[in-house]
């Protein structure tokens, strides 16, 4: 395989049209899941500004949200930590039919909760001995489960990080977990090597998307995803859009009776010729 850092940034006219092309791919997957009843479970994990969020939302972004669900759980509540750890993220596995899509997952105890110290040594073995074990349940009772760690170097993690401080839409981006990261970038590469030993599992395997180039990142993810499932194009239902019935006499209210939003985009410069 070709080394996709030495491989140059992906162009964006080649990007957009193969991103178009995979993306009606998954509205097939879609609908040969939704038609099938499969339950598909596609994890994304990796470091903080690797580019999971961005790759996810160009996953979901042509499929129906009542099939696919995009799962991004916030901190636990109080009774929550009290619960068997797996317990929370079981409600959002799928129904069949559906896809859910973890924005972040039971990973996280792996990762930030180990790192950070926000679980104790014996909660985290426990983690490691139980994942697997959990993982190959859901893979036995026919749950197709994808993971995908999105890799990043510290470079571009650092460039990130500042351009999500520069950019008013992007800063909330920017949490004290992930300033902490740069600080703890080598506690992280342990708690991940060890993640790998332990959950890289025959039934479950990790899929590495080194994403230094979120456009190549986005391509190979949806394009290995699509090629590890053995879906089928089905034939959409004939659809025939009826004509309009003839007028029965219904007039329109006046426009003055209702209270309409003003129009911002006339006052905008018109474009240029």
């Amino acid at each position: 395989m070709a080394d996709s850092k030495a491989a140059g940034r992906v162009p964006r006219k080649p990007y957009e049209r193969e991103l178009l092309r995979l993306q009606t791919e998954l509205v097939k997957l879609q609908e040969w899941v939704r038609a099938e009843g499969v339950r598909l479970v596609v994890v994304f994990e990796g470091r903080d500004a690797a580019g999971k969020g961005g790759t996810i939302k160009r996953v979901a972004e042509h499929l129906n949200p009542r099939v696919a669900r995009i799962v991004a759980l916030p901190t636990p509540t109080e009774r929550e930590r009290g619960q068997w750890y797996f317990q929370r993220y079981a409600p959002h596995l799928p129904a069949p039919g559906e896809v859910s899509l973890f924005d972040r997952s039971w990973y996280n105890r792996a990762g930030v909760e180990h790192v950070m110290g926000f679980c104790t040594k014996a909660e985290y073995q426990r983690f490691l001995h139980q994942c697997p074990l959990f993982e190959r349940m859901l893979v036995e009772d026919g749950i197709l489960l994808r993971k995908y760690w999105f890799s990043v170097s510290d470079e571009e993690q650092q460039r990130r990080f500042h351009k999500r401080l520069e950019d008013p839409t992007r800063r909330w981006k920017l949490s004290p977990m992930d300033l902490e990261s740069i600080s703890r970038w080598e506690a992280y590469s342990r708690a991940k090597d060890e993640m790998m030993v332990h959950t890289d599992i025959p039934e479950a395997p990790w899929y590495v998307v080194e994403s230094d180039d979120k456009r190549r990142a986005r391509l190979n993810m949806i394009a290995h995803l699509l090629s590890t499932v053995p879906y089928r194009e089905i034939p959409p239902p004939a659809v025939s859009i009826p004509p309009r019935p003839p007028s029965t006499g219904y007039e329109r209210p006046p426009r003055d009776l209702q209270t309409y939003v003003p129009d911002h985009a006339a006052s905008l410069a018109p474009a240029p010729d």
